[in-house]
């Protein structure tokens, strides 16, 4: 056996050692919660987020601008007794950060800023009512104007916005109002007589039935209830007054928000709604003008939103990209002579997506029908003639009617094809365009204007998902033309401001640490 390896030694059990008893297991031992025991505890606000938390530059952003509109009408002033009023710079910053968080309704707010670290910073751990919040929102609209192209001005001069290129485009968003809402003249009539019942019943509780604020609130409900209603006929009074006569008795209005008219959806559906008008600087996608509107389609939105962007920025775009909902001849015409160059497509013909509707086949569209100008008049692929019929003048051109005799199209074997839903002949409609119109379509088809005009869409929906995806606003909370357009500017602002923290404020702290 050699040195290096070991010996082995078997050690024999004694014969009269007990067994080992098995190991005893025990309980952990954990700390009770002690909700009982109220603490003390020293709170510094200035170290409740950090240096590069958003709000901090919110905060400073703010107090660059001029925000003494808000503070106008103010009744709290120096030298007289009264509750201090609660500063707009803070209410505003508090506003725009908790609408970068996706929290938008002031009971929510209220609720959140108890708790939540950037606001208790900004509220130096302070609470502000929700009736104030909510107040604030829609009681400053010329002064939220005001700040909105300050931040703009801000963001131009650090060169996130240069105005080169624009491209404008409206998205619908739905209204705090449902479809069962809307009532015509009769059931507006009996709503405004309950309205009024339920008011003089309010008034005449007795005063041992409710506290002072109750019967308050309870009267100021019932006031807000007639007020709808009035505001419903009114509304109903205009649309009525545009409608012909056989369609004046089926006009409807809302009694939850009679500004709101039912308009067709992204998926098909038809809701009551606001068209948000939007537009966006393509450099980095800054919001240069908004506005709500009540118009159901954008055919003449093109015009305002040029003003709007000249407004808030002392200059008109280089070009403007919008789709073919917005090229209609009565648009080209009325920004021909302007300086900003108008880049879009040219929307489907009208006529076209009628005939379609009325279940002509795509061989009997207009395209197939050829044209004879010696004769000015129509051959149809069935070889009856069309001849011209009678004209009709519009802005940016002279629309022409064609006609088939009835006789014709009544024993035509394609009858079924071509004009399935008239007793009369076919009818063909041409326009003969303004050259101004003309010159215009001509340019469209170019390959320069086609590549530039692919970057509409992700400029224009950049904007559209940062208010409905990022700050939530699918349907409005507030009612009324005047209170949705606020809510939308609140909106428009808290995106330019993240667009400033993200490429003007960060970069800067990153550089001064």
């Amino acid at each position: 056996m050699s040195a290096e390896q070991p010996v082995l030694v078997k050690v024999e059990e004694q014969p009269g050692e007990p067994p080992k008893a098995p190991p005893v297991e025990r309980a952990p031992r954990l700390k009770a919660v002690d909700r009982q025991q109220i603490r003390l505890r020293a709170i510094d606000p200035e170290r409740l987020v950090e240096e590069d938390h958003p709000v901090r530059a919110i905060w400073e952003l703010l107090g660059q601008m001029d925000l003494s509109r808000f503070a106008a009408g103010l009744k709290a002033v120096e030298g007289r007794p009264g509750r201090d009023a609660c500063d707009p710079r803070v209410i505003s910053a508090l506003w725009l950060y908790a609408l970068s968080r996706g929290v938008r309704e002031a009971r929510a707010l209220d609720e959140w800023s108890q708790y939540e670290p950037g606001c208790q910073w900004l509220l130096g751990l302070e609470r502000i009512n929700y009736h104030t919040l909510s107040d604030f929102v829609t009681e400053h609209a010329a002064a939220l104007d005001h700040l909105f192209v300050q931040v703009l001005q801000v963001l131009m001069a650090a060169g996130a916005a240069d105005l080169q290129r624009v491209a404008h485009d409206g998205t619908k968003i739905r209204a705090a109002a449902s479809r069962k809402s809307f009532q015509r003249q009769e059931r507006l009539a009996e709503s405004r007589r309950l309205a009024e019942e339920h008011l003089r019943a309010v008034q005449q509780q007795p005063p041992g039935q409710w506290t002072a604020a109750q019967r308050q609130a309870q009267e100021r409900a019932a006031r807000e209830r007639r007020e709808r209603v009035r505001q419903a006929e009114e509304e109903r009074q205009r649309q009525q007054a545009e409608k012909a006569p056989a369609e004046q008795a089926q006009v409807k209005a809302s009694v939850t928000d009679a500004k709101a008219p039912i308009m067709r959806q992204g998926d098909g559906g038809f809701a009551p709604s606001y068209n948000a008008q939007i537009s966006t600087d393509s450099r980095a996608g800054v919001i240069v003008g908004y506005d709500a509107s009540q118009a159901k389609e954008d055919s003449h939105e093109l015009p305002p939103a040029l003003e709007r962007i000249a407004a808030n920025t002392d200059r008109a775009p280089g070009q403007i990209l919008v789709d073919g909902g917005y090229t209609p001849r009565e648009n080209i015409m009325a920004t021909a002579t302007g300086a900003t160059e108008r880049i879009g497509s040219l929307g489907k013909s009208r006529s076209q997506a009628k005939l379609q509707r009325r279940g002509v086949s795509a061989e009997f569209l207009s395209e197939n029908f050829r044209y004879d100008a010696a004769q000015d008049a129509y051959t149809c692929p069935a070889g009856k003639l069309l001849p011209y019929k009678n004209c009709k003048p519009l802005v940016g051109g002279v629309e022409k009617h064609y006609q088939a005799k009835a006789s014709d199209c009544r024993g035509c074997p394609f009858r079924a094809q071509c004009c399935p839903r008239t007793k009369y002949g076919r009818m063909m409609i041409r326009v003969d365009e303004h050259p101004t119109v003309a010159a215009f379509r001509q340019e469209m088809q170019r390959p320069e204007y086609h590549s530039v005009y692919r970057q509409r869409a992700q400029v224009a929906e950049f904007s559209h998902a940062c208010l409905k995806v990022k700050r939530g606003l699918r349907q409005f909370l507030r009612r009324g033309l005047t209170k949705v357009r606020a809510e939308l500017a609140w909106a428009c602002l808290s995106c330019n401001i993240a667009i400033w923290i993200r490429r003007v404020w960060k970069p800067r702290l990153l550089a001064a640490t």
